[in-house]
């Protein structure tokens, strides 16, 4: 078998603390080093992505989030431990522009190792770790390796809104008998329809 390792190096991605500390509820907190870590497939195979178990001042440890530009949909399956997904679609001005700080629909779903989630067209997403262990995903959002970011994350990924309102309309934090909450994010001005997956709103 004739194997091209040309791309071997651009598979691994990683989010550091300091990166995520745009995103993150308290910026000044403490946490890991590096929060996930993403073997990237490119077209032909799945990405997978490890996420470390913890909480920063609270809020459980989570993937930066972003909005898929163009017509794409993901599919994830939850291969190892539990967390939550939290969904978003942002309200547009009359000129189809997405508005920053005013989300139309947001949805908190609990996952566990086998379930799948589906998140559709024009979604912001994004996976928290409320496990004690490591959390596993899969999923098929095609990798482009000839992307020009240095930071070999995939280029059909919209990061900037979510830096913009430092996360999405709700953290995912610990209440105090150590379950998952939801956290508003003072940030955003409106959230209309609202899916919270059971999960209740404290703070």
């Amino acid at each position: 078998m004739k194997t091209d390792f040309s791309n071997v190096p651009k598979h691994l991605a990683s989010r550091t603390h300091e990166k995520m500390q745009e995103v993150l509820m308290d910026p000044a907190g403490v946490g890991p080093v590096v929060h996930y870590y993403m073997i990237r497939g490119g077209v032909d195979q799945k990405n997978t992505t490890v996420w470390e178990p913890g909480t920063i001042s609270g809020e459980y440890i989570k993937t930066y989030g972003h909005y898929h530009v163009g017509d794409l949909s993901e599919n994830y399956l939850i291969a190892y431990g539990s967390g939550v997904a939290l969904l978003q679609k942002l309200a547009e001005d009359e000129k189809g522009q997405l508005i920053a700080d005013e989300v139309a629909e947001f949805k908190a779903v609990v996952v566990n190792a086998g379930d799948n989630v589906f998140m559709p067209l024009k979604f912001g997403h994004l996976v928290v770790n409320t496990g004690k262990t490591y959390l596993v995903t899969i999923d098929d959002s095609p990798v482009d390796f000839d992307d020009r970011d240095p930071s070999s994350f995939p280029g059909h990924a919209d990061y900037e809104l979510v830096k913009r309102m430092r996360g999405f309309a709700y953290y995912v934090v610990e209440d105090e008998n150590g379950n998952p909450a939801l956290k508003k994010n003072p940030l955003y001005k409106s959230v209309g329809k609202e899916d919270l997956g059971g999960l209740q709103v404290i703070g």
